[in-house]
């Protein structure tokens, strides 16, 4: 099994940590192992693109029909010629 070497941890982080592990009843090297595999098993779910988030995020807020494509148009409103 690998081992690995924090150097320069900050006495209140591990003070906290060293709370943490109580509150769990694990020991704080135990505590910091079941941190780094929840830290690991979160990020092998999915992020969905931004364009699906912001949409997810505005789901059912009133805006149900479908905007137009405005890619390659030129800007409405606008005076570029200034």
């Amino acid at each position: 099994m690998a081992q690995v070497v924090v150097r320069q941890l900050e006495e209140d982080l591990k003070e906290r940590l060293k709370r943490r592990a109580k509150r769990h009843g694990r020991s704080v090297e135990a505590e910091i192992r079941e941190i780094l595999r929840s830290a690991v098993a979160e990020s092998r779910t999915p992020i969905a693109k931004l364009g699906s988030r912001i949409a997810n995020r505005f789901r059912g807020k009133g805006l149900q029909e479908a905007l137009p494509e405005l890619r390659g148009q030129p800007p409405r409103g606008a005076d570029l010629d200034r």
